[in-house]
């Protein structure tokens, strides 16, 4: 049976691209500035950014793999190299032989509160400062409604 392919109008693929571009332009810009400006990579930032969304700055490996759309060798070879360099520890689950805990360090916290005021100028100058309130309100709620449908599709 042949599916039917349903292409993008040329309105869909400008969007499409444009949003894509965007995201890349971002990531590519952010990352340098973290880079050069505070010897932090992306990954680094964003492991260190979930563990402290967490309580006690500490979530498991799992969890935090998902959170950030990893796959499982990702993470495990990722935190293998922040341990190396001071910013977390493993820490084996008491409950669970097979869990571990993936736990900020001093050093991780003192690399994100350095990094979090230029990562946040950043983001306002390349991102904030050129979009209207009303825009960043329609990005968000579009941002919410494709997460949602793409977090229902994952369970």
């Amino acid at each position: 049976m042949e599916e039917t392919v349903r292409w993008l109008t040329p309105e869909e693929q400008h969007a499409w691209r444009s949003f894509v571009r965007l995201q890349e332009r971002l990531r590519g810009r952010l990352s340098r500035l973290l880079q050069t400006e505070s010897n932090v990579s992306v990954a680094d930032f964003a492991v260190l950014v979930e563990l402290t969304d967490a309580p006690d700055g500490r979530q498991r490996f799992l969890d935090l793999s998902r959170a950030l759309e990893w796959e499982k060798s990702r993470i495990s070879h990722h935190i293998s190299r922040m341990v190396t360099r001071g910013l977390v520890v493993r820490e084996e689950c008491p409950e669970d032989g097979r869990g571990a805990f993936v736990v900020m360090t001093d050093a991780g916290r003192a690399m994100i509160e350095a990094a979090a005021p230029r990562h946040v100028e950043a983001v306002r100058a390349l991102f904030l400062d050129h979009v209207t309130p009303a825009e960043l309100r329609v990005l968000a709620q579009i941002s919410e409604r494709v997460v949602e449908k793409l977090d229902e599709d994952a369970s």
